[in-house]
């Protein structure tokens, strides 16, 4: 059973940073490769970045340059470094397997950047 827990979300201003975590209960942390996704308001979910188990990175060229995926094999958690943040980046963040998540998604965390 696929179990993955966002957390690290909040308020801040445009050009702060953030930290997001997801947590993995079982271990597809280990062995799949793993993305973050958003959603924001009115619009689609969309891939941000991706990270296989080999270290190797994809990002959407919306956060290249600002947006660091890094995993913690150990610790079953990946991590979203979010620094220069902007309004745009506004969204219900998510993390699951990549570039194919799973059909069962968790509950997210809420990153709002404001102006």
């Amino acid at each position: 059973q696929v179990r993955l827990v966002e957390s690290g979300g909040g308020l801040v201003q445009a050009g702060g940073s953030l930290r997001l975590s997801c947590a993995d209960s079982g271990s597809i942390v280990n062995f799949f490769a793993m993305g973050w996704y958003r959603q924001a308001p009115g619009k689609s979910r969309e891939s941000v970045a991706g990270i296989y188990p080999g270290g190797r990175t994809n990002y959407a060229d919306s956060v290249k340059g600002r947006f660091t995926i890094t995993r913690d094999n150990a610790n079953h958690t990946v991590y979203l470094q979010m620094n220069s943040l902007k309004p745009e980046d506004t969204a219900v963040y998510y993390c699951n397997t990549y570039p194919t998540p799973f059909n069962t998604w968790g509950q997210g965390t809420q990153v709002t950047v404001t102006s």
